[in-house]
């Protein structure tokens, strides 16, 4: 499962120096507006010790952690929906990934140009919303204009579909960002279909030192981070050793960043391990035994017979997979088995 997060942000927010430090990747870093015009993209890995610790019980000969992509998208604008700046090729590069990172402003130095009057992140918020709500509402009203004719000779699809269309663009007219609104399952399945840029998950990331956010922005508001892009990117590169040695938190600051991004997808990891390999798959929370299968192989769901199921950690402890069936922590499910977080599987198939 290949998933993917949008960094988007006003200019000179530290969007590329973001990706640079996540990715390891060179990019064009510049003081100016538009210095990034083509979406970097870069695949990171997600930190995780169960592969190191599973890898190094089973001696594996190979590594393989799940990915996230970052998309690094050039910096938008106030009329980005009309076309400024750079505006709508930005904004069709945001329709293809699958949630979207808020990068906003909370550092004060007044050597990176600032393309607003003062420092302000909800402002910031509030310009990008604004956006991507008007591309919406350019997208909605171009279908329910195409639906009119089917739904004037009563065809229950696009009689269905129209309501759900409506109900989105009363949210978009108020200025509502429709991830944050209530709609039945049903009803998301046909909004999914238009790949809308306000109904895509998102993390909001402030870039700066705590002190630096100000009053108006509530940093318990959900999804938020706080995090000092340049001192993360002044650490780049450190071993947790030598994080440790100069007083760093173990993890980084955009480890933390990558794992919840994971989570804000509801995505889970299960693990495989042998001599060949420990490998970290990625599935969607709620997924059954067959389907989780076919992240390795489609015969795996199609073909399922049973699942040989062991908790890591148990794993760990027993100290091999007969210790483990010995203690009755290695055990066989069926069909029906939703998987967990942290399950290390064997896939039987006929």
């Amino acid at each position: 499962m290949s998933l993917s997060i949008g960094i988007v942000g006003l200019p000179n927010v530290g969007k590329s120096t973001l990706f640079k430090t996540l990715t390891k990747k060179q990019v064009l870093i510049a003081n100016y507006p538009f210095a990034t015009i083509d979406p970097n993209v870069g695949v990171v890995l997600v930190p995780d010790e169960r592969v190191d610790k599973l890898a190094e019980l089973s001696k594996s000969k190979k590594k393989i952690y799940a990915t996230v992509d970052f998309v690094d998208i050039a910096g938008l604008v106030k009329g980005a929906a009309q076309g400024e700046g750079l505006g709508n090729k930005f904004l069709s590069h945001i329709r293809e990934v699958d949630a979207i990172l808020y990068v906003l402003r909370a550092f004060k130095n007044s050597d990176i140009i600032n393309t607003q009057q003062d420092i302000n992140p909800l402002k910031e918020k509030e310009i990008l919303d604004v956006e991507l709500i008007l591309k919406d509402l350019e997208t909605v009203n171009k279908r329910i204009d195409g639906l009119d004719g089917e739904v004037r000779q009563n065809k229950k699809e696009a009689v269905k579909e129209m309501a759900v269309l409506k109900k989105a663009k009363e949210f978009l007219s108020a200025e509502k960002i429709l991830v944050d609104q209530s709609f039945t399952d049903e009803e998301k399945n046909i909004l999914n279909s238009y790949q809308l840029l306000t109904f895509k998950p998102r993390l909001y990331l402030l870039n700066g030192k705590p002190e630096e956010v100000p009053e108006n922005w509530d940093v318990r508001r959900p999804n938020t981070l706080v995090i000092d892009v340049a001192s993360e990117y002044e650490s780049e590169g450190l071993t947790t050793a030598e994080r440790i040695e100069l007083g760093l938190p173990e993890l980084s600051e955009t480890d933390l960043l990558i794992k919840k991004s994971y989570e804000l997808l509801n995505l889970i990891t299960f693990l495989t391990t042998g001599e060949d390999e420990t490998r970290a798959w990625t599935i969607k929370k709620g997924d059954t035994a067959p389907i989780a299968g076919s992240a390795i192989h489609s015969d795996f769901q199609n073909k399922f017979v049973k699942a040989e199921v062991v908790f890591w950690k148990d794993l760990m402890d027993a100290g091999s997979y007969a210790k483990a069936r010995e203690q009755g922590k290695l055990r066989t499910e069926g069909k029906e088995y939703i998987v967990k977080d942290g399950d290390v599987i064997e896939f039987k198939h006929g």
